[in-house]
């Protein structure tokens, strides 16, 4: 890799665990107003101080996040279908790399749809956008995208996913958490990160799902509604980067948040790991 296509890299990740905590709020270009991503900078702003990376729109990001933020940014470059359309896999890419060059940005990210009908023109489409990376400097991040097809979140079907994207020379993958994830990281080459999905039951259920992905070799989380739709989420993205960055336990995890809770918010500290 060129050097500036490595410093882009190096900046995604904390350089003492070797792993990032990014900070998903990208679901309005398919979504619109989510719940509690309603106003996207209100939102944010508390949480700007823990998110190793903040994953969004050019949109939301010239319009919600102010210039003088220093977080690196993964820029989402594709959509074309909302939620009110059947097929969520008829995809492309909207924005172009010298877009992401002029906001500069660390990375550009894009759903790949593999087994859905369009298959191929998010692959191809992967393909030239890795291209245009490469020649840029900008590392590319593939996302395997489900649709609304949650059951596919296998071992077999992810290791597919990931694996042929890492084939089309994405440099991170962005994928689901599932059983025997081992076998999903031990065949793909590049990075691994771990979408944290629908908003999961309580925050026990989220930490145990950074620490077994954690434990089984992802690189990190980019985790957007488990965070921000929680009813602390200033508390949950600080113990999720406990057990991130600090590779602390579950009940681990579940102290730092409880403490969090416990002290008053004009005296909470930033603490990063």
């Amino acid at each position: 890799m060129d050097w500036g296509m490595r410093n882009r890299m190096a900046r995604m990740f904390n350089p003492n665990s070797g792993h990032t905590v990014m900070l998903a709020v990208d679901h309005g270009y398919f979504m619109g107003p989510t719940r509690r991503l309603e106003n996207v900078g209100v939102t944010l702003a508390p949480l700007l101080p823990y998110a190793d990376v903040i994953a969004l729109t050019r949109g939301i990001l010239r319009t919600s996040v102010p210039p003088t933020v220093e977080n690196p940014v993964l820029l989402r470059v594709s959509g074309g279908v909302t939620v009110l359309h059947e097929d969520l896999s008829d995809e492309m890419v909207t924005t172009p790399i010298e877009e992401a060059l002029r906001l500069n940005v660390c990375a550009v990210a894009m759903s790949v749809f593999v087994g859905a009908p369009h298959e191929h023109e998010t692959l191809t489409a992967l393909g030239n956008l890795v291209s245009d990376g490469e020649a840029s400097g900008m590392p590319v991040v593939a996302i395997t995208a489900v649709g609304k097809e949650l059951e596919k979140r296998d071992a077999r079907y992810l290791s597919l996913a990931c694996r042929v994207s890492a084939e089309l020379g994405a440099h991170i993958v962005k994928t689901y958490y599932c059983e025997d994830f081992s076998r999903v990281v031990e065949g793909c080459p590049v990075p691994l990160v771990v979408a944290g999905g629908p908003k999961l039951d309580n925050d026990e259920a989220v930490l145990k799902l950074a620490h077994d992905a954690i434990a089984a070799g992802a690189a990190g989380l980019d985790m957007g509604r488990n965070i921000w739709q929680s009813d602390h989420p200033v508390a949950m993205i600080k113990a999720l980067r406990a057990v991130v960055h600090d590779r602390a336990t579950v009940r681990e995890g579940m102290e730092v948040l409880k403490a969090e809770l416990a002290t008053p918010k004009g005296t909470r500290g930033p603490a990063l790991a």
